[in-house]
């Protein structure tokens, strides 16, 4: 992957009309498709997205455990943000937390795996509906690989979690 080297501070790097374009269709994009999720998940389970994606991430181990400094890159979201949500799925009997050595992981409970497993399929419609649908299996790909690009240049470590996430995945 090619990074270029981000010009002097006293040079701007003003966007074209294309370009401005993009970026203005992105950030919207980026504020709407998550209100979209979330409003589906609120409806149809009780759940909002960060909350979703914690018991998801936690469902992907074998052990169904997740170190809570993992989780929270893997969700997207501060440690202490992560530590709210996981108060609010422990109440459920969704999730507890467990020492382990050096650090605190949260587990998935059976109640939690069988929420997840519940509010799946909905979200899984709405997803696809919302992003896949309207796009060829070739844009598909394509955003991927876009997507990918920009996560590595916004936030690396995220993309070495899914990395690891999705290694995972395909060894089951």
């Amino acid at each position: 992957m090619n990074i270029a080297t981000p010009p002097p501070e006293d040079e701007v790097p003003w966007l074209s009309e294309d370009e401005t374009v993009a970026w203005v269709t992105l950030t919207a994009m980026l504020m709407h498709l998550p209100a979209a999720i979330d409003a589906q998940l609120k409806r149809d389970s009780g759940l909002n997205f960060f909350e979703y994606s914690i018991l998801v991430s936690l469902s992907r181990p074998a052990e169904h455990a997740v170190q809570m400094s993992s989780l929270a890159l893997l969700a997207g979201g501060s440690l202490s943000r992560l530590s709210h949500a996981v108060s609010r799925l422990e109440k459920q009997g969704w999730v507890r937390r467990k020492a382990a050595t050096g650090c605190t992981e949260a587990v998935l409970t059976d109640e939690g795996m069988a929420m997840l497993e519940k509010a799946a399929p909905g979200h899984v419609r709405e997803a696809h509906r919302l992003v896949i649908e309207p796009l060829t299996p070739a844009q598909v790909r394509q955003m991927q690989r876009i997507s990918r690009q920009i996560l590595e240049a916004a936030a690396p470590e995220v993309g070495a979690a899914i990395d690891v996430v999705t290694t995972v995945i395909h060894d089951c």
